[in-house]
Formats: structure tokens, C-alpha cells, sequence
């Protein structure tokens, strides 16, 4: 058996290719398809934060990318090899609509075969909250930031391609089967691993109007994709719709409420850091208020004081923010606020607040340094704590840190002006 391609039949290499790459597809798919079955069931209003069910889908999830990167390169491999091979002649040539169809098919089977894994690839490395791809060389792709405008136009866009696959799919199995059951030509047969002799195709030469053709149907589907919506941003592998719309709207800098204090808060940031199946995820509070009294003691020792109260409905984290703002989780709700009551201390070096962090209905002791710098009557103030999950009742279903880590960072960042 040949490994080269001639004019009259594929060589094993090519036919390694095609079937490797059948496998592929037929394995990613549905794996894909139950995965995001769950995914749905997780951001139903009565999931239970079953912990089991979060792991077996973020399982699925990290198969299905894992092979629809080894896709991708066998995409790639299989382009470049036939870019060097003979172009198997069609067996009836003089049907100009039948071999105009196949050689479409054909175009846009090739194009999918890389789109698809690439978009896949890109929704993910722009996501946060995801299940890992398994290998040693990073979630991020360069030049794609990570961002949920563009996760989300990429999941939407790998969704759209991923149906277009199937029905190109659909059309490419049907068409084999008419040759091979209906006319009973060795069209298919030559593809097998076993074909036999198969007879001398006509002399031929291929037109670029299947190119053309394949090129036109892509922009009819993407256009009637987007003027249905579907390429709106919404992603439709895992990610969410937000169950608070203004937390989406609200500016990564949040302009904190006026408060009756000593110093009035002008801008910050709330942020939390979790580790979730070996990445970061990273989330922001947009909406919390500050009621800080201080005064710069001259040595060090007490300071003043500070309330500080959160909406907890204004978190995003990345794809999984419906998720945290669950029963399981933050549970807003039954709890829609958490509170941080603390003294304020000079020390040597440095600041804290010494207090108690109130999240769901349990109330922790917290310490949190912080760093001041202080000029004239704006004061700006960096800080950062670690706190367990688990204290507050929080991801209970999720007792495995290997899915989901058991500290919490919380990170505070503001620029406040003194009223008096």
C-alpha cells in the first residue's frame, strides 16, 4: 500500500489522517454536548451544589478541550500533508452539481476542522473559571486577553461553528453512502484502510468555484448568526447570563456610595482570588459602601474604625459567577450582604484592621495589613487577607481543594478625602 496520495486513490498516510481525525470528532462532540448538559444543570436556580456533579463536569469539560487541542494539530498536520499530495480525481467528474457539492463539502470540512478547536481555544484562554486543558504549557494564549467580552463573542462564535461542523459532517457521511450504496462506485472505498484496486478516475481539472462557494456559505452562516443574536456575546459552552444585569455594566473601578464619615471614599476595588482546578479566578465586587473614621496617631496604636458593607449580588467571577452566587455558595439569596467591622491600628511598620468579617450568617474574626499613603486630605490604602471558604459555609459540596482551593485572597484598593 502506497503512504502517498496518486490521481487515483488516497495513500495510507492521508487515510491515517481522515480516520484520526473521524475518532477525534466523534469523541469531542458529544463530550462537549454532556458536558455543557451539566453546566446547564449547575446554573439552574435549584442545583443543589452537588459536588459530584461539578467535578464530573469540569472532568468532561478538560477531556473535550484536551482533545479538541489534539484536533486542532491533527488539523493542522493532515492540511499540510495533503498541500504536498496528489488531489484524488473525482469518479464522475461530468456531474457538474454532484462534484461542485462534494468539493464544497470538502472546503468547508477542512476550514471547520480548524476553526472550531481554535475558537474553543480561545474562548478558554480569555475565560476565568474554566476546567483545565491537560498539558504542561499553560491555559493563556499570546495577544487574547481575558476578558468576558471576548470569551464570550468566542464561545458564542465556537458554538455556531461546532453545529456548522456537524451538518457538514452530516453532509459529507451522506454523500459517501450515496456513492457507495446508490451508485456503487469505489468513492468510499478508496478512503478505507483496505480499498483493493479501484478503477482510473477521468482526466479533470478542479475549479475554484467550490472555494468560492464554501467562502460564501461561511458568510451567510456567520451573518445569519449574528442577526439572530447568537454572536451577541453570549456564551454558549459555560459560561452564564448574569442573574444582576448591572454588575456586567458597572466600571472595573467602582465609585463607592457616599457615606456619613470622616473620610469619604472617591474610587477602589474589592476583589477575591480563588484557585479553581489549578488556575486563578479572579472576581470583583462592583457595589460596597465605606464608613471609615481615622486619625493618623502620632506612635504607633489605635487609629479609628471602619464598616465596610458589600453587595454580594454585584460579584462577577468570571464564568462561574452564577454558580458562586448560589445556595451552595455565597447564597444572596438569603444573604445579600456581608460585613467587615474593625479597628484601625498604627503599627511599626505598617497598618491593620483588626475585626470581624460577617459572610452568609457566620461571623469570623479577620486581620487585614494594609499599606496608607497619606497626602494632605486624600489618603490611598492597599491591602490584602486570606480567608477559608469553609468558615463562612461557602462551597461545603466542594471539599476537595484540588477543584476548588479552600483560601479566599480578598484584595482592597482605594482612594478616600477627608470631609473634616
Amino acid at each position: 500500500m502506497s503512504l502517498i496520495n496518486s490521481f487515483s486513490r488516497y495513500g495510507s498516510i492521508s487515510k491515517g489522517f481522515h480516520w484520526a481525525t473521524v475518532l477525534l470528532i466523534f469523541s469531542t462532540f458529544p463530550i462537549g454536548y454532556f458536558a455543557n448538559g451539566l453546566a446547564e444543570q449547575i446554573r439552574s436556580p435549584d442545583f443543589s451544589g452537588d459536588g459530584a456533579v461539578i467535578t464530573r463536569t469540569a472532568f468532561l469539560f478538560s477531556l473535550h478541550k484536551t482533545i479538541g487541542i489534539l484536533a486542532l494539530l491533527t488539523a493542522a498536520l493532515r492540511i499540510l500533508w495533503t498541500l504536498t499530495q496528489a488531489k484524488p480525481g473525482l469518479l464522475h467528474p461530468d456531474n457538474k452539481a454532484e462534484a461542485l457539492a462534494a468539493e464544497t463539502v470538502h472546503w468547508l470540512l477542512y476550514a471547520l476542522m480548524v476553526a472550531v478547536p481554535l475558537t474553543g481555544w480561545i474562548h478558554h484562554a480569555a475565560a476565568t473559571g474554566f476546567a483545565p486543558i491537560w498539558w504542561p504549557f499553560g491555559q493563556g494564549l499570546p495577544f487574547v486577553p481575558q476578558t468576558e467580552t471576548v470569551a464570550g463573542f468566542f464561545g458564542s462564535l465556537h458554538w455556531v461553528m461546532v453545529w456548522s461542523l456537524f451538518a457538514v459532517v452530516v453532509l459529507h457521511i451522506a454523500g459517501a453512502l450515496k456513492h457507495h450504496m446508490i451508485d456503487r462506485d469505489n468513492t468510499l472505498r478508496r478512503m478505507l484502510p483496505r480499498g483493493g484496486q479501484v478503477e482510473e478516475p477521468p482526466a479533470q481539472a478542479h475549479s475554484k468555484a467550490p472555494f468560492f462557494v464554501a467562502a460564501s456559505l461561511a458568510l451567510v452562516v456567520l451573518a445569519g448568526a449574528q442577526s439572530l443574536g447568537y454572536l451577541g456575546g453570549h456564551d454558549h459552552d459555560h459560561s452564564h447570563d448574569h442573574a444582576h444585569d448591572h454588575a456586567a455594566q458597572t466600571d472595573s473601578v467602582a465609585t463607592v456610595a457616599a457615606t456619613a464619615s470622616q473620610w469619604a471614599v472617591q474610587s477602589g476595588t474589592l476583589t477575591i482570588e480563588v484557585a479553581q482546578f489549578g488556575g486563578i479566578v479572579e472576581g470583583q465586587f462592583a457595589t460596597w459602601t465605606a464608613a471609615i473614621d481615622f486619625e493618623e496617631p502620632a506612635a504607633p496604636g489605635p487609629a479609628g474604625s471602619v464598616e465596610v458593607v458589600i453587595d454580594i449580588s454585584s460579584l462577577t467571577l468570571g464564568s462561574v459567577t452564577d454558580q458562586a452566587l448560589g445556595a451552595d455558595y455565597f447564597d444572596v439569596a438569603s444573604f445579600p450582604t456581608a460585613t467587615f467591622n474593625a479597628d484601625l491600628e498604627k503599627l511599626d511598620t505598617g497598618y491593620q484592621a483588626v475585626g470581624t468579617l460577617t459572610i452568609r450568617d457566620k461571623t469570623q474574626p479577620l486581620i487585614l495589613p494594609f499599606d496608607l499613603e497619606l497626602n494632605g486630605a486624600t489618603a490611598v490604602m492597599r491591602g490584602q487577607a486570606t480567608v477559608q471558604r469553609l468558615a463562612f459555609d461557602i462551597g461545603q459540596s466542594q471539599s476537595d481543594e484540588s477543584s476548588l482551593g479552600f483560601d479566599v485572597v480578598i484584595k482592597a484598593d482605594l482612594t478616600a478625602q477627608n470631609t473634616k
